[in-house]
């Protein structure tokens, strides 16, 4: 489990789970949980685009998750967000399939792009990975008052002189930096999973957004550290360990909140 060949693997999931702990709490304060889903589905034709030329993955994978950022904010100037969301996903699978239908190596690249390969790390991957994981972590943190003002209301974003639309893009860009990072290790379809589930535990646990967002990335870290050391000990896939520890996280998650819930009533009632 912890031979050398595994280093790599165990370094790129940290940096992984720091930034989808880190922009996974946001993520769920704004709501924005099918952006979430959509981007890292819609980034995916990127990485075909790049194997298809030859060309680094994440250099693909950045290109076209920002390449649905901006259909997502000009198409949701026009319509509801969540149809802009879903027409640029849509549009975006489209030519990923267009993508993966001319390349040789099909079955290989889609599975791989949906369900990540976290064994297959070089150590150029390593340290692309981790230069945009940082770029990310940076952002989050320089951008942290902003950020959460804008998950809880446009108003006070208006009353600090900062356009909503404006941190809308940024949020949106985050994601997108985030989901570039993720998919080559965790896939597509398990993107969302590590994002989503350690960020509603964390935020059930505490009211404090700062100790939720620490709190949210030592969760992600257990998730992928104990599907690593699962999948060695069990041979089974990595991806089915993050998906079903996923899961578990949100399902505590929403039982915390609602023992919280709970408790709240009982005071008041006394």
């Amino acid at each position: 489990m912890f031979a050398s060949f595994m280093i790599n693997t165990w370094l790129v999931a940290t940096v992984v789970a720091v930034v989808a702990g880190c922009v996974g709490f946001f993520v769920v304060a704004r709501g924005a949980s099918f952006a979430a889903h959509a981007l890292p589905l819609g980034a995916f034709p990127g990485a075909a685009a790049a194997s298809l030329f030859g060309v680094d993955p994440l250099l693909g994978l950045i290109v076209a998750a920002c390449a649905g950022v901006v259909g997502i904010v000009w198409l949701g100037r026009r319509e509801r967000h969540e149809v802009a969301t879903a027409l640029c996903l849509v549009m975006l699978l489209g030519v990923g399939a267009l993508f993966l239908s001319m390349t040789s190596q099909y079955s290989q690249s889609v599975y791989a792009l949906l369900f990540g390969e976290v064994l297959g790390v070089s150590d150029r991957d390593l340290v692309s990975i981790s230069a945009v994981g940082g770029a990310c972590v940076l952002l989050v943190v320089l951008l942290f008052r902003p950020l959460l003002l804008g998950s809880v209301s446009a108003e006070l974003l208006g009353a600090q002189r900062l356009a909503g639309r404006h941190m809308e893009l940024v949020f949106l860009a985050i994601l997108a930096l985030a989901t570039a990072v993720s998919l080559p290790v965790v896939g597509a379809l398990l993107v969302f999973s590590l994002m989503v589930g350690p960020a509603c535990a964390a935020r059930s646990l505490s009211s404090r957004p700062g100790c939720a967002v620490l709190l949210s990335v030592g969760f992600a870290l257990v998730t992928v550290w104990a599907a690593i050391a699962l999948s060695w000990e069990s041979d089974w896939p990595v991806g089915f360990f993050v998906g079903a520890l996923g899961v578990i996280l949100y399902g505590l998650g929403r039982f915390g909140t609602r023992v919280r819930i709970l408790s709240s009533l009982d005071d008041s009632t006394c």
